[in-house]
């Protein structure tokens, strides 16, 4: 029984989407709302790339000046080393 009352409700929404599209005016506006939309989550994910930028340019070149970088780089590449150790010798 609840099927039939979500197809009545479905068919419902239906014949009110395609009246309400069936006018050039209303399909106008929901075309400018979608593409108003897609700009909008375009524009937030072009954004939130380039905040990345900085991080990936560093990244592929490390500044060799940068003390505090290049010892927390070391650090990470001997983790390996060291629990190794740390397993093989007890």
């Amino acid at each position: 029984m609840m099927a039939l009352g979500r197809n009545v409700v479905l068919l419902g929404v239906g014949v009110a989407g395609v009246s309400f599209l069936s006018t050039k005016t209303n399909r106008g506006k929901v075309k400018g709302i979608w593409f108003n939309a897609k700009d909008k989550a375009m524009s937030f994910l072009n954004r939130r790339a380039s905040e990345l930028d900085p991080v990936i340019e560093k990244a592929g070149h490390p500044d060799p000046y940068d003390h505090e970088d290049n010892k927390m780089v070391d650090e990470g590449a001997m983790y390996g080393v060291h629990y190794y150790n740390q397993a093989k010798h007890g």
